[in-house]
């Protein structure tokens, strides 16, 4: 069983929550969100919000939080081989409330398919809040290219 060792990322402005499934062994390694560098997730969120991709995790720290956002994932805790989505079992979904009591989250947004699958399951029944799918941003997924996430996670705005 790995027990997820990043919190969650927000402020008393975050007004957006979006939700991965659970973190990769690059970003349990760098003990922050999406970490493997082929993750297209701080080249996409730049993207839309129009401004240099964050390098350092500060500089992460402060694109999600200026612009209004929470980051998260759905799962805090269960049993998965490498980093395989396909592989997870064993759920503990992470308790929401610690974010959801802190500040005015109007939207939720998933990052792919296993993290709706998940919320779906083990989050939705007790927030009541649907959450949005967005195509991930994992090199899993290669059949989206760049320019195709940056159009879809326009959502997010």
């Amino acid at each position: 069983m790995i027990v997820h060792p990043i919190p969650p990322l927000f402020n008393e402005n975050s007004k957006t929550l979006i939700l991965g499934s659970f973190p990769s062994v690059k970003s349990r390694e760098a003990a922050f969100f999406y970490g493997h560098p082929q993750n297209r997730f701080w080249a996409v969120t730049a993207a839309v919000f129009g401004c240099e991709k964050p390098k350092t995790i500060d500089e992460k720290k402060s694109l999600i939080l200026s612009n209004g956002l929470a980051l998260w994932d759905v799962i805090g805790k269960c049993e998965i081989e490498g980093s395989a989505d396909s592989t997870i079992k064993n759920v503990t979904a992470n308790d929401l409330s610690i974010i959801l009591d802190s500040c005015p989250i109007e939207r939720i947004f998933v990052n792919g398919r296993t993290a709706e699958k998940y919320y779906i399951k083990y989050t939705y029944p007790k927030t009541g809040i649907k959450a949005v799918c967005l195509p991930s941003t994992s090199p899993a997924n290669a059949a989206w290219s760049l320019e195709k996430l940056i159009s879809e996670w326009k959502k997010i705005l």
